[in-house]
Protein backbone atom coordinates (compact mmCIF):
# COMPACT_ATOMS: atom_id res chain seq x y z
CA UNK A 1 0.00 0.00 0.00
CA UNK A 2 0.90 3.54 -0.72
CA UNK A 3 0.82 6.44 1.40
CA UNK A 4 -1.94 8.85 0.89
CA UNK A 5 -1.03 12.14 -0.35
CA UNK A 6 -0.36 15.11 1.60
CA UNK A 7 -3.55 17.61 1.88
CA UNK A 8 -2.26 20.66 -0.07
CA UNK A 9 -2.36 24.06 1.06
CA UNK A 10 -3.26 27.57 -0.23
CA UNK A 11 -1.81 30.66 0.41
CA UNK A 12 -2.52 34.48 0.30
CA UNK A 13 -0.91 37.58 0.19
CA UNK A 14 -2.40 40.54 2.78
CA UNK A 15 -1.45 43.87 1.48
CA UNK A 16 -0.86 45.27 5.56
CA UNK A 17 -1.67 48.65 6.59
CA UNK A 18 -5.41 49.50 8.79
CA UNK A 19 -3.83 47.19 11.74
CA UNK A 20 -1.59 46.84 14.26
CA UNK A 21 0.67 44.17 12.55
CA UNK A 22 2.68 47.17 10.78
CA UNK A 23 5.80 48.11 11.68
CA UNK A 24 6.22 51.78 10.38
CA UNK A 25 9.24 52.73 12.06
CA UNK A 26 11.29 49.68 10.58
CA UNK A 27 14.03 51.59 7.61
CA UNK A 28 12.45 49.17 5.51
CA UNK A 29 9.07 50.28 5.22
CA UNK A 30 8.12 52.72 2.12
CA UNK A 31 4.82 53.73 1.06
CA UNK A 32 1.45 52.69 1.81
CA UNK A 33 -0.45 54.55 -1.30
CA UNK A 34 2.11 54.32 -3.79
CA UNK A 35 1.24 51.95 -6.73
CA UNK A 36 4.96 50.40 -6.64
CA UNK A 37 4.49 49.40 -3.12
CA UNK A 38 1.34 46.99 -4.15
CA UNK A 39 2.68 46.01 -7.37
CA UNK A 40 5.90 44.57 -5.33
CA UNK A 41 4.00 42.74 -2.83
CA UNK A 42 1.77 41.31 -5.56
CA UNK A 43 4.39 40.19 -7.74
CA UNK A 44 6.18 38.55 -4.67
CA UNK A 45 3.11 36.82 -4.03
CA UNK A 46 2.37 35.31 -7.68
CA UNK A 47 6.25 34.61 -7.75
CA UNK A 48 5.82 32.63 -4.97
CA UNK A 49 2.18 30.95 -6.94
CA UNK A 50 -0.12 32.24 -4.49
CA UNK A 51 -3.79 31.88 -4.71
CA UNK A 52 -4.38 35.36 -4.71
CA UNK A 53 -3.73 38.78 -3.37
CA UNK A 54 -5.86 40.19 -0.99
CA UNK A 55 -6.87 44.12 -0.14
CA UNK A 56 -8.87 45.16 3.49
CA UNK A 57 -10.84 48.53 3.64
CA UNK A 58 -12.11 50.78 5.56
CA UNK A 59 -14.66 53.39 4.55
CA UNK A 60 -13.54 55.90 7.29
CA UNK A 61 -11.17 56.97 9.63
CA UNK A 62 -11.18 55.64 13.25
CA UNK A 63 -11.06 58.03 15.77
CA UNK A 64 -9.40 57.43 19.45
CA UNK A 65 -10.76 60.05 21.62
CA UNK A 66 -11.61 62.36 19.41
CA UNK A 67 -8.66 61.81 16.89
CA UNK A 68 -7.55 59.92 14.16
CA UNK A 69 -6.14 57.04 14.92
CA UNK A 70 -2.90 57.03 14.38
CA UNK A 71 -2.31 53.24 13.07
CA UNK A 72 -4.85 53.66 10.01
CA UNK A 73 -3.96 54.13 6.95
CA UNK A 74 -4.58 57.89 5.58
CA UNK A 75 -5.15 58.37 2.26
CA UNK A 76 -5.29 54.33 1.34
CA UNK A 77 -6.50 54.12 -2.44
CA UNK A 78 -9.60 52.72 -3.10
CA UNK A 79 -9.00 48.53 -3.45
CA UNK A 80 -10.73 48.15 -6.80
CA UNK A 81 -8.98 51.21 -8.97
CA UNK A 82 -5.84 49.13 -6.97
CA UNK A 83 -6.43 45.85 -8.08
CA UNK A 84 -7.68 46.59 -12.07
CA UNK A 85 -4.15 48.37 -12.16
CA UNK A 86 -2.51 44.78 -11.15
CA UNK A 87 -4.36 42.87 -13.16
CA UNK A 88 -1.78 44.62 -15.90
CA UNK A 89 1.26 43.56 -14.35
CA UNK A 90 0.30 40.11 -12.66
CA UNK A 91 -0.62 37.22 -15.12
CA UNK A 92 -2.12 34.43 -12.56
CA UNK A 93 -2.53 35.74 -9.21
CA UNK A 94 -5.87 36.25 -7.70
CA UNK A 95 -7.04 39.50 -6.96
CA UNK A 96 -9.34 40.59 -3.87
CA UNK A 97 -10.92 43.51 -2.83
CA UNK A 98 -12.76 44.00 0.51
CA UNK A 99 -16.47 45.73 -0.16
CA UNK A 100 -18.90 46.47 1.89
CA UNK A 101 -22.39 45.15 1.82
CA UNK A 102 -24.09 47.78 3.76
CA UNK A 103 -22.91 50.61 1.96
CA UNK A 104 -22.90 50.08 -1.46
CA UNK A 105 -26.04 48.64 -4.00
CA UNK A 106 -25.50 45.11 -5.96
CA UNK A 107 -26.13 46.28 -9.23
CA UNK A 108 -23.02 48.87 -8.80
CA UNK A 109 -20.56 46.47 -7.16
CA UNK A 110 -21.46 43.45 -9.14
CA UNK A 111 -20.50 45.78 -12.55
CA UNK A 112 -17.27 46.45 -11.04
CA UNK A 113 -15.96 43.14 -9.65
CA UNK A 114 -17.10 41.96 -13.27
CA UNK A 115 -15.61 43.75 -14.88
CA UNK A 116 -12.03 43.41 -12.79
CA UNK A 117 -12.58 39.31 -13.40
CA UNK A 118 -12.78 40.42 -17.29
CA UNK A 119 -9.85 42.56 -17.07
CA UNK A 120 -7.39 40.04 -14.83
CA UNK A 121 -8.82 37.16 -17.45
CA UNK A 122 -10.87 35.60 -14.28
CA UNK A 123 -8.78 36.46 -11.03
CA UNK A 124 -11.57 39.01 -9.30
CA UNK A 125 -12.42 38.10 -5.34
CA UNK A 126 -14.61 39.87 -3.73
CA UNK A 127 -14.39 39.95 0.30
CA UNK A 128 -17.96 40.85 1.37
CA UNK A 129 -18.30 42.45 5.04
CA UNK A 130 -21.09 44.02 6.69
CA UNK A 131 -21.33 47.27 8.99
CA UNK A 132 -23.80 48.54 11.82
CA UNK A 133 -21.56 51.19 12.75
CA UNK A 134 -23.15 54.24 12.48
CA UNK A 135 -19.93 56.63 12.92
CA UNK A 136 -19.12 55.04 9.33
CA UNK A 137 -22.59 55.62 7.71
CA UNK A 138 -22.19 58.95 8.08
CA UNK A 139 -20.39 59.49 4.94
CA UNK A 140 -23.11 57.57 2.84
CA UNK A 141 -26.80 59.31 2.21
CA UNK A 142 -28.69 56.90 4.73
CA UNK A 143 -26.29 57.46 7.17
CA UNK A 144 -26.52 54.70 10.09
CA UNK A 145 -29.59 53.56 9.19
CA UNK A 146 -29.26 49.72 9.48
CA UNK A 147 -30.04 47.89 12.36
CA UNK A 148 -26.94 45.15 14.02
CA UNK A 149 -29.55 42.53 13.21
CA UNK A 150 -30.36 43.05 10.13
CA UNK A 151 -26.32 43.16 8.53
CA UNK A 152 -26.48 40.02 7.44
CA UNK A 153 -29.84 39.59 6.56
CA UNK A 154 -28.74 42.45 3.71
CA UNK A 155 -25.56 40.83 2.89
CA UNK A 156 -26.74 37.19 2.08
CA UNK A 157 -29.63 39.13 -0.28
CA UNK A 158 -26.83 41.52 -1.62
CA UNK A 159 -24.44 38.85 -2.71
CA UNK A 160 -27.50 36.60 -3.67
CA UNK A 161 -28.54 39.51 -6.01
CA UNK A 162 -25.28 39.98 -7.61
CA UNK A 163 -25.15 36.52 -8.84
CA UNK A 164 -28.22 37.20 -10.42
CA UNK A 165 -26.87 39.51 -11.93
CA UNK A 166 -23.91 37.80 -13.20
CA UNK A 167 -25.95 34.96 -14.50
CA UNK A 168 -28.28 36.86 -16.80
CA UNK A 169 -26.00 37.14 -19.18
CA UNK A 170 -25.84 33.44 -21.10
CA UNK A 171 -22.98 31.50 -21.67
CA UNK A 172 -23.68 32.02 -25.14
CA UNK A 173 -23.61 35.53 -24.65
CA UNK A 174 -26.84 36.79 -24.53
CA UNK A 175 -27.96 39.50 -22.09
CA UNK A 176 -31.58 38.38 -20.63
CA UNK A 177 -33.78 41.12 -18.11
CA UNK A 178 -33.41 40.74 -14.22
CA UNK A 179 -36.12 41.12 -11.71
CA UNK A 180 -35.12 40.51 -8.33
CA UNK A 181 -37.83 42.12 -5.70
CA UNK A 182 -36.76 40.96 -2.38
CA UNK A 183 -36.56 42.70 1.15
CA UNK A 184 -33.47 45.05 0.97
CA UNK A 185 -33.53 45.24 -2.96
CA UNK A 186 -35.87 45.87 -6.09
CA UNK A 187 -33.95 45.92 -9.07
CA UNK A 188 -34.80 45.64 -12.61
CA UNK A 189 -33.43 46.11 -16.01
CA UNK A 190 -30.30 44.44 -17.97
CA UNK A 191 -27.16 44.18 -16.48
CA UNK A 192 -24.54 45.63 -19.19
CA UNK A 193 -21.39 43.27 -18.24
CA UNK A 194 -21.06 39.49 -20.28
CA UNK A 195 -20.94 36.51 -17.97
CA UNK A 196 -17.17 36.57 -16.67
CA UNK A 197 -14.11 34.51 -16.96
CA UNK A 198 -15.14 32.51 -13.72
CA UNK A 199 -19.02 32.14 -14.02
CA UNK A 200 -18.72 34.72 -10.75
CA UNK A 201 -16.15 36.02 -8.97
CA UNK A 202 -14.81 34.38 -5.85
CA UNK A 203 -16.70 35.18 -2.57
CA UNK A 204 -14.49 35.75 0.79
CA UNK A 205 -16.68 36.29 3.82
CA UNK A 206 -14.90 37.67 7.28
CA UNK A 207 -16.93 37.08 9.94
CA UNK A 208 -16.92 34.89 13.23
CA UNK A 209 -20.22 35.65 15.08
CA UNK A 210 -22.70 32.72 14.45
CA UNK A 211 -24.57 34.78 11.75
CA UNK A 212 -21.39 35.29 9.88
CA UNK A 213 -20.37 31.49 9.79
CA UNK A 214 -23.94 30.53 8.66
CA UNK A 215 -23.73 33.46 5.69
CA UNK A 216 -20.09 31.69 5.00
CA UNK A 217 -21.83 28.46 5.00
CA UNK A 218 -24.51 29.40 3.13
CA UNK A 219 -22.65 32.17 0.18
CA UNK A 220 -19.06 32.07 0.54
CA UNK A 221 -15.96 30.48 -1.09
CA UNK A 222 -13.56 31.54 1.11
CA UNK A 223 -14.07 32.14 4.99
CA UNK A 224 -10.81 34.61 6.25
CA UNK A 225 -10.97 34.20 9.80
CA UNK A 226 -8.04 34.52 13.23
CA UNK A 227 -7.64 32.05 15.60
CA UNK A 228 -4.37 31.97 17.86
CA UNK A 229 -4.00 28.49 18.46
CA UNK A 230 -3.91 25.17 16.48
CA UNK A 231 -7.47 23.46 18.90
CA UNK A 232 -9.35 26.79 18.11
CA UNK A 233 -8.47 26.29 14.22
CA UNK A 234 -10.24 22.93 14.39
CA UNK A 235 -13.02 23.66 16.43
CA UNK A 236 -13.70 26.56 13.85
CA UNK A 237 -12.59 24.73 10.79
CA UNK A 238 -15.21 21.74 12.33
CA UNK A 239 -18.25 24.24 13.09
CA UNK A 240 -18.07 25.87 9.57
CA UNK A 241 -17.68 22.86 7.47
CA UNK A 242 -20.74 21.62 9.54
CA UNK A 243 -22.75 23.84 8.46
CA UNK A 244 -22.34 23.30 4.49
CA UNK A 245 -24.59 20.47 4.64
CA UNK A 246 -27.55 22.39 5.82
CA UNK A 247 -27.16 24.76 2.53
CA UNK A 248 -26.21 21.63 0.07
CA UNK A 249 -23.09 22.15 -0.18
CA UNK A 250 -19.54 19.83 0.53
CA UNK A 251 -16.88 20.33 2.33
CA UNK A 252 -14.63 21.14 -0.16
CA UNK A 253 -16.73 24.19 -1.58
CA UNK A 254 -15.36 26.55 1.41
CA UNK A 255 -12.24 27.19 1.87
CA UNK A 256 -10.97 27.89 5.58
CA UNK A 257 -8.30 30.35 5.45
CA UNK A 258 -7.00 32.12 8.75
CA UNK A 259 -5.06 35.64 8.53
CA UNK A 260 -1.34 34.48 10.31
CA UNK A 261 2.02 36.26 10.64
CA UNK A 262 5.41 34.79 10.42
CA UNK A 263 8.55 35.76 11.98
CA UNK A 264 12.17 33.54 10.59
CA UNK A 265 15.44 33.63 11.48
CA UNK A 266 18.24 30.62 10.58
CA UNK A 267 17.70 29.59 13.88
CA UNK A 268 14.89 29.15 15.73
CA UNK A 269 16.37 30.70 18.18
CA UNK A 270 16.91 33.75 16.41
CA UNK A 271 14.15 33.59 14.83
CA UNK A 272 12.35 34.09 18.37
CA UNK A 273 14.59 36.65 19.10
CA UNK A 274 12.95 38.46 16.21
CA UNK A 275 9.92 38.04 17.08
CA UNK A 276 9.81 39.85 20.43
CA UNK A 277 11.83 42.59 18.77
CA UNK A 278 9.12 42.94 16.28
CA UNK A 279 6.52 42.96 18.50
CA UNK A 280 7.60 45.37 20.41
CA UNK A 281 8.05 47.56 17.76
CA UNK A 282 4.26 47.02 17.27
CA UNK A 283 2.72 47.85 20.47
CA UNK A 284 4.56 50.94 21.52
CA UNK A 285 3.84 52.27 25.26
CA UNK A 286 1.37 54.56 23.71
CA UNK A 287 -0.15 51.78 21.31
CA UNK A 288 -0.47 49.31 24.16
CA UNK A 289 -2.66 52.11 26.60
CA UNK A 290 -4.66 53.21 23.62
CA UNK A 291 -5.52 48.77 23.28
CA UNK A 292 -6.40 49.06 26.57
CA UNK A 293 -8.53 51.42 26.33
CA UNK A 294 -10.13 50.30 23.54
CA UNK A 295 -11.32 47.50 25.31
CA UNK A 296 -11.86 49.61 28.57
CA UNK A 297 -13.66 52.21 27.31
CA UNK A 298 -12.13 55.33 28.74
CA UNK A 299 -9.30 57.49 29.05
CA UNK A 300 -6.43 55.74 30.69
CA UNK A 301 -3.44 57.65 29.62
CA UNK A 302 -2.50 58.07 33.36
CA UNK A 303 -1.49 54.53 33.88
CA UNK A 304 1.92 53.28 33.46
CA UNK A 305 2.28 51.03 30.40
CA UNK A 306 4.29 48.91 32.43
CA UNK A 307 2.46 48.41 35.19
CA UNK A 308 -0.93 46.54 35.92
CA UNK A 309 -3.92 46.75 34.20
CA UNK A 310 -7.01 48.62 35.85
CA UNK A 311 -8.87 47.10 39.02
CA UNK A 312 -11.99 49.02 37.49
CA UNK A 313 -13.73 47.51 35.01
CA UNK A 314 -14.60 48.14 31.56
CA UNK A 315 -17.70 50.56 30.32
CA UNK A 316 -19.25 48.41 27.64
CA UNK A 317 -21.33 51.58 26.68
CA UNK A 318 -18.49 53.47 26.03
CA UNK A 319 -17.58 55.24 22.34
CA UNK A 320 -14.38 56.16 23.01
CA UNK A 321 -13.38 54.60 19.98
CA UNK A 322 -15.24 55.00 16.92
CA UNK A 323 -15.40 53.06 13.75
CA UNK A 324 -13.71 50.50 15.09
CA UNK A 325 -15.53 46.85 15.40
CA UNK A 326 -15.13 45.77 19.21
CA UNK A 327 -13.68 42.18 19.56
CA UNK A 328 -16.33 40.52 21.56
CA UNK A 329 -17.28 41.70 24.88
CA UNK A 330 -15.22 43.91 27.07
CA UNK A 331 -16.09 43.01 30.00
CA UNK A 332 -14.80 39.12 28.88
CA UNK A 333 -12.12 40.63 27.00
CA UNK A 334 -10.64 42.08 29.82
CA UNK A 335 -11.31 39.00 32.20
CA UNK A 336 -9.34 37.35 29.89
CA UNK A 337 -6.60 39.61 29.59
CA UNK A 338 -6.66 39.80 34.03
CA UNK A 339 -5.91 36.32 34.07
CA UNK A 340 -3.69 36.11 31.38
CA UNK A 341 -1.16 39.15 33.38
CA UNK A 342 -1.93 36.96 36.49
CA UNK A 343 -0.78 33.87 35.27
CA UNK A 344 2.28 34.87 33.55
CA UNK A 345 3.36 38.44 35.65
CA UNK A 346 2.56 40.91 32.61
CA UNK A 347 2.54 44.05 32.44
CA UNK A 348 -0.56 46.48 30.44
CA UNK A 349 2.43 46.57 27.29
CA UNK A 350 3.08 42.67 27.52
CA UNK A 351 -0.08 41.68 28.22
CA UNK A 352 -1.06 43.60 24.71
CA UNK A 353 1.28 42.58 23.35
CA UNK A 354 0.74 38.58 23.74
CA UNK A 355 -3.47 39.11 24.02
CA UNK A 356 -3.46 40.99 20.65
CA UNK A 357 -1.12 39.18 18.39
CA UNK A 358 -2.29 37.14 15.26
CA UNK A 359 -1.84 33.50 15.18
CA UNK A 360 2.37 33.66 14.52
CA UNK A 361 4.65 31.25 12.69
CA UNK A 362 7.95 31.44 14.63
CA UNK A 363 11.49 29.59 13.70
CA UNK A 364 13.81 28.94 11.07
CA UNK A 365 12.02 28.47 7.34
CA UNK A 366 12.04 24.53 7.99
CA UNK A 367 9.80 25.07 11.54
CA UNK A 368 7.79 27.19 9.69
CA UNK A 369 7.38 24.93 6.98
CA UNK A 370 6.33 22.07 9.17
CA UNK A 371 4.11 24.08 11.55
CA UNK A 372 1.81 25.30 8.80
CA UNK A 373 1.87 21.70 6.98
CA UNK A 374 0.57 20.63 10.90
CA UNK A 375 -2.34 22.98 11.00
CA UNK A 376 -3.17 22.16 7.21
CA UNK A 377 -3.08 18.00 8.13
CA UNK A 378 -4.57 18.07 11.50
CA UNK A 379 -7.71 20.41 10.05
CA UNK A 380 -7.28 23.35 11.36
CA UNK A 381 -7.17 25.36 8.06
CA UNK A 382 -7.17 24.72 4.04
CA UNK A 383 -4.06 27.39 3.92
CA UNK A 384 -3.27 30.85 4.77
CA UNK A 385 -3.41 34.48 4.23
CA UNK A 386 -0.26 35.97 5.08
CA UNK A 387 0.03 39.56 6.32
CA UNK A 388 3.45 40.58 6.58
CA UNK A 389 4.76 43.35 9.17
CA UNK A 390 6.75 45.12 6.48
CA UNK A 391 5.43 47.05 3.21
CA UNK A 392 6.31 46.51 0.69
CA UNK A 393 9.24 43.74 1.24
CA UNK A 394 7.39 41.75 4.18
CA UNK A 395 6.91 38.93 1.72
CA UNK A 396 9.98 38.31 0.19
CA UNK A 397 11.76 35.95 2.93
CA UNK A 398 8.91 33.71 3.00
CA UNK A 399 8.74 32.80 -0.98
CA UNK A 400 12.34 32.65 -1.56
CA UNK A 401 12.50 30.10 2.12
CA UNK A 402 9.57 28.49 3.01
CA UNK A 403 7.60 28.47 -0.51
CA UNK A 404 10.53 26.09 -1.59
CA UNK A 405 10.08 23.82 1.88
CA UNK A 406 6.55 23.83 1.06
CA UNK A 407 6.79 22.21 -2.24
CA UNK A 408 9.59 19.83 -1.18
CA UNK A 409 6.99 18.49 1.47
CA UNK A 410 4.24 18.16 -1.76
CA UNK A 411 1.75 20.05 0.15
CA UNK A 412 1.85 23.61 -2.14
CA UNK A 413 1.87 23.54 -6.22
CA UNK A 414 4.77 23.94 -7.94
CA UNK A 415 3.21 25.75 -10.98
CA UNK A 416 0.05 26.91 -11.74
CA UNK A 417 -2.20 24.61 -13.33
CA UNK A 418 -5.13 26.70 -14.41
CA UNK A 419 -5.82 30.42 -15.25
CA UNK A 420 -8.02 31.37 -13.05
CA UNK A 421 -9.35 31.99 -9.38
CA UNK A 422 -11.06 29.53 -8.97
CA UNK A 423 -8.85 26.88 -10.99
CA UNK A 424 -5.72 27.61 -7.98
CA UNK A 425 -8.63 27.49 -5.56
CA UNK A 426 -10.10 23.18 -6.94
CA UNK A 427 -13.34 25.31 -6.81
CA UNK A 428 -15.98 24.40 -9.79
CA UNK A 429 -17.32 26.95 -11.83
CA UNK A 430 -20.76 28.47 -10.86
CA UNK A 431 -24.04 26.29 -12.77
CA UNK A 432 -25.84 28.85 -14.62
CA UNK A 433 -28.51 29.68 -12.92
CA UNK A 434 -30.02 31.91 -16.15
Amino acid sequence: MTAAAPKRMHLAAHFPGVNNTTVWSDPCSRSQIEFSSFEHLARTAERGLFDFFFLAEGLRLREHKGLIHDLDVVGRPESLTVLSALAAVTDRIGLAATVNTTFNEPYELARRFATLDHLSAGRAAWNAVTSSDAFTGENFRRGGYLDRSERYTRAAEFVATARELWDSWTPEGAPRPVAHRGRHFTVEGEFTVPRSPQGHPVVIQAGDSAEGRDFAAAAADIVFTRHGTLEAGRAFYADVKGRLAAHGREPDELKVMPGVTFVLGDTDAEAEERAVVIRRRQVSPQNAIAALEQVWGRDLSGYDPDGPLPASDPDPDAELVRGRVRQGDPLAVAARWRALSREKGLSIRQTVIEATGRQSFIGSPATVAAQLTEYVAAGAADGFILVPHLTPGGLDEFVDRVVPLLQERGVFRRAYTGSTLRSHLGLAEPVWKG
